[in-house]
């Protein structure tokens, strides 16, 4: 098995996304700051405690949704987060044993498996509500998009699957700032990002961005966003 990462800010910031690798399983995070959120507590912060929740929970049995859920109810109760006032996180996981790889994603954080399909795990909810100019007050609600935050129940609305180790040869769980790469600037397709260098990719979209600074070719509320992706190539 091997593991490869990348991930970079978007320029003139410190990137919010977190990868955290562990012995059976694989955590990536996009932090997503709040407005109105303590100076000290920005979505890079939330996304670095959720990561060392999960690397302390995540187990070879218990369903992902359940493993989610206890960290988001574990962080929220050591820092008192208010739900609707808290930095928050999108959520992908990545974890395999000797037969199975299971994999969630909560938000716009896709999963992708390859083999002899390419399968893709991705969740469409927030980005199924960009044309509505209050998207907010559809954060963690019924009939909205759900993210992790300060309310438990968002574990429970992530997206899961499971795959036969067998019939997969790598997978990838990428943040949306480099997923803009396939599903919005048409650049790759999912093969693509199977054998392409991690860092020529990262590159490449900001190559792309650069090239439409003003957001006439691909709108977009801005220019740069953090990037990060990990790729697990089972059959190395």
């Amino acid at each position: 098995m091997k593991i490869e990462t990348a991930e970079q800010g978007a320029p003139g910031r410190v990137t919010e996304d977190r990868i955290r690798v562990l012995p059976n399983a694989v955590v990536v995070l996009d932090g997503v700051t709040s407005r109105t959120r303590p100076p000290d507590r920005n979505g890079g912060w939330y996304a670095s405690e959720l990561a060392g929740e999960l690397a302390g929970l995540i187990n070879a049995t218990d369903p992902l949704t359940d493993v989610l859920t206890r960290a988001i109810a574990n962080l929220a109760e050591k820092h008192d987060l208010i739900p609707g006032d808290s930095p928050s996180s999108t959520a992908a996981i990545v974890r395999w044993n000797d037969d199975t790889i299971d994999a969630l994603v909560l938000c716009d954080t896709p999963v992708v498996a390859f083999g002899q399909s390419t399968r893709v795990l991705e969740d469409t909810r927030l980005e199924d509500l960009r044309p509505d100019p209050d998207i907010l007050r559809w954060k963690n609600k019924p009939g909205g998009y759900w993210v992790a935050e300060a309310d438990p129940v968002a574990g429970h609305h992530a997206l899961t699957a499971s795959w036969s180790r067998a019939e997969v040869t790598r997978v990838i769980a990428l943040t949306d700032g480099v997923s803009c790469g396939v599903s919005d600037y048409g650049l790759f397709d999912w093969e693509d990002l199977k054998q392409l260098p991690l860092g020529e990719v990262l590159d490449r979209i900001r190559e792309a961005e650069r090239g439409d600074s003003e957001h006439k070719r691909w709108p977009r509320y801005k220019t740069h966003d953090d990037q990060a992706i990990a790729r697990i190539d089972f059959s190395a």
